[in-house]
């Protein structure tokens, strides 16, 4: 069995997300999309931000970091926009 299950993960990831607000996650797809992007940093050599996770595989340490909320989800319009 997974654990976290996609269920469990996405209400981490949406937990902010206001009564009527677009959530940042809203199916399957895109929070295995997410964690595999943030699977494919640490493979091309990003820190992970949690230390306990030397001996774990990309994928495990991405889902962790994703429910533990250290790392954030960017919707499209976050993304482009510049970091003031």
């Amino acid at each position: 069995m997974i654990h976290p299950s996609y269920v469990e993960l996405m209400k981490v990831v949406n937990h902010d997300v206001a009564i009527g607000e677009e959530p940042v996650v809203n199916s399957r797809y895109s929070i295995v999309i997410a964690a595999s992007k943030r699977a494919r940093q640490i493979i091309g050599g990003a820190d992970p931000v949690r230390q306990d996770s030397n001996q774990k595989k990309p994928l495990s340490v991405a889902v962790e970091e994703l429910y533990h909320g250290d790392v954030k989800i960017l919707s499209d319009e976050e993304e482009r926009e510049p970091d003031m």
